[in-house]
């Protein structure tokens, strides 16, 4: 599973990454990455550099595995647990896809608080507010189940620390900023996560 794993990591980020990019520039002129936002030691820089940590371990959980360096963990390597973390990783990467579709133009990695775009309610994002969020959340379970290994936990940790702290600090404040009126009354009625759920 663990070759599996990194070859679903290969199309996750051929897809969700470099794909989309390429379109977003082809159609707007820019890529769509905007870095990593606020001040060395702040909860905002935090929040990217989590983000690129459980970029690094999520690969490097697989990799090692194969490399025979790392092992599973007994209880939860079943090769049903595997194919089950199969489903989920395509399915996350399907849905990343998905969202990022219904996202058009406004699509965006990390936020220039200068910059006005937007506000995506429509599709997907009529349902829940983060639905890239939730779809590699998805993905990211998935690539536990399929090499569960104390690293992919770890690298899981980082990626809803990481996503928990750039929608709460860093894209909440700044869609009420740039929205006003508008965002906050599609906060209260659509969910964070899931639907219903994360409403103020």
């Amino acid at each position: 599973m663990a070759l599996a794993a990194l070859i679903l990591y290969a199309v996750f980020a051929a897809a969700g990454f470099g794909w989309r990019s390429w379109q977003q520039h082809r159609r707007t002129g820019s890529t769509g990455f905007r870095g990593i936002s606020g001040r060395p030691g702040s909860a905002e820089w935090f929040a990217g550099i989590a983000f690129v940590a459980a970029i690094i371990t999520g690969i490097g959980a697989p990799a090692l595995q194969l490399a025979g360096i790392l092992a599973p963990i007994s209880p939860i390597d079943a090769s049903w647990i595997g194919v089950l973390g199969v489903l989920l990783a395509v399915a996350g990467i399907a849905a990343t896809v998905y969202a990022q579709r219904d996202m058009g133009d406004s699509w965006r990695i990390g936020v220039d608080a200068s910059e006005t775009t937007s506000l995506v309610r429509d599709g997907v994002f009529a349902l829940v507010r983060n639905p890239i969020f939730t779809a590699m959340s998805i993905f990211a379970t998935g690539i536990v189940l399929m090499v569960p290994n104390p690293l992919s936990l770890i690298a899981l940790t980082l990626l809803i620390t990481a996503i928990e702290l750039q929608v709460r600090i860093v894209e909440e404040p700044y869609l009420t900023r740039t929205h006003g009126h508008t965002y906050r009354r599609y906060l209260h009625t659509v969910g964070r996560f899931v639907p219903l759920i994360g409403r103020p």
